[in-house]
């Protein structure tokens, strides 16, 4: 008996060992972005994207809507906590968290922004130049809270997830503004990717100069299967916008060549593309292999044009089961999805960093 407690024992003993190991490889995780991952900080700024009001957070803990895009949680939430790290990555502008929240995991997107400047400022929310001033501020903070050496070794430890483009391209340069005077007038769509696969290529630039070794940029998903676009394409079928998606594609084909000349020109550094396409168009094309019933529209309102504002309590349309929508708005997936596509990066991705 005595011999078998012993075995348990050290068993127990080389599981925790084995943990922390896997902790001290990405002590903390980092997020950038726009809506797709961010967790509240538009809830602390003047702008009209926000979600921080029912029915948004139906499916959360407590049915809290926290600023995050869904009636649940985000991807990045599920990564962190594959991770080891934080269950729930806090929004770095939100008060009621600290810096013990924050050197588990912080978030700095912001719903609407994009690499391109012009994005944000569509809709007023925070650029990604501001993103990466919140982080140099929170670098200082972190190394006040835990000490300058234990702090930098974090920060050089940490995954850096950047999740944002698809504003770029549907609030941005296919909005009706654009054409007349906006990004469509300068660039032919080939021109416009190149432009933000440069700004994506600074960004990365930017963080490593500040410490960061392990990064994960986010591909573009099929933005021409989003609800919203499906509605637009009333008069062809309601079906996926082929040209939305192509563009998508070959922004990623093009992304993964980013990839691949950073890896080889930063020294020490390890970049991946974390790429959702294949799984949202797989369970978009074969949604009953997941469990879904409904693909074209979401599940707030009429599931065809509400996000944000549109999407509110008041609107008695809204389904009674998220789970069975792989959109929870015209434009944000469900936590059911968010957890399907945040397993299959663990799983293909970012397994490496394990």
């Amino acid at each position: 008996m005595a011999e078998r407690t012993m075995q348990w024992f050290i068993l127990a003993q080389l599981l925790l060992l084995v943990i922390l190991q896997v902790r001290a490889k990405v002590p903390t995780v980092i997020v950038f972005g726009d809506s797709s991952v961010d967790s509240g900080n538009n809830n602390q700024i003047s702008t009209v994207l926000k979600s921080n009001f029912s029915p948004y957070g139906r499916d959360f803990q407590g049915g809290k809507a926290t600023g995050r895009f869904s009636n649940g949680r985000v991807p990045t939430d599920f990564i962190s906590e594959a991770f080891g790290c934080a269950p729930l990555v806090p929004a770095y502008l939100d008060p009621t968290y600290s810096m013990k929240d924050f050197a588990n995991a912080v978030c700095f997107a912001s719903a609407g922004t994009g690499y391109d400047t012009a994005t944000s400022d569509t809709l007023s929310v925070i650029p990604m130049w501001k993103e990466l001033q919140y982080y140099k501020d929170y670098q200082k903070k972190l190394r006040a809270f835990l000490g300058v050496p234990r702090a930098n070794e974090i920060l050089s430890e940490a995954l850096y997830l950047l999740s944002l483009g698809t504003n770029d391209f549907m609030e941005n340069y296919y909005s009706p503004s654009s054409r007349a005077s906006g990004r469509q007038a300068q660039f032919t769509i080939e021109k416009f990717q190149d432009f933000i696969l440069g700004l994506a290529g600074k960004f990365v630039k930017d963080l490593y100069g500040l410490g960061a070794r392990k990064i994960s940029i986010g591909g573009l998903p099929p933005m021409g299967c989003l609800p919203l676009e499906r509605a637009r394409n009333q008069f062809s079928g309601s079906g996926c916008v082929e040209e939305y998606n192509k563009v998508a594609k070959d922004y990623n084909w093009k992304l993964q060549g980013l990839v691949v000349r950073l890896n080889s020109e930063l020294i020490g550094v390890k970049v991946v593309l974390s790429n959702p396409y294949d799984t949202l168009l797989d369970i978009i094309q074969n949604p009953s292999h997941y469990g879904f019933e409904s693909v074209a529209v979401a599940c707030c309102g009429t599931g065809m044009f509400e996000m944000g504002f549109m999407c509110n309590r008041f609107d008695p349309f809204t389904c009674t089961d998220a789970n069975k929508y792989v959109f929870w708005d015209s434009f944000h997936p469900t936590e059911k999805t968010n957890r399907i596509v945040a397993d299959r990066v663990m799983k293909d991705v970012l397994s490496v960093f394990l």
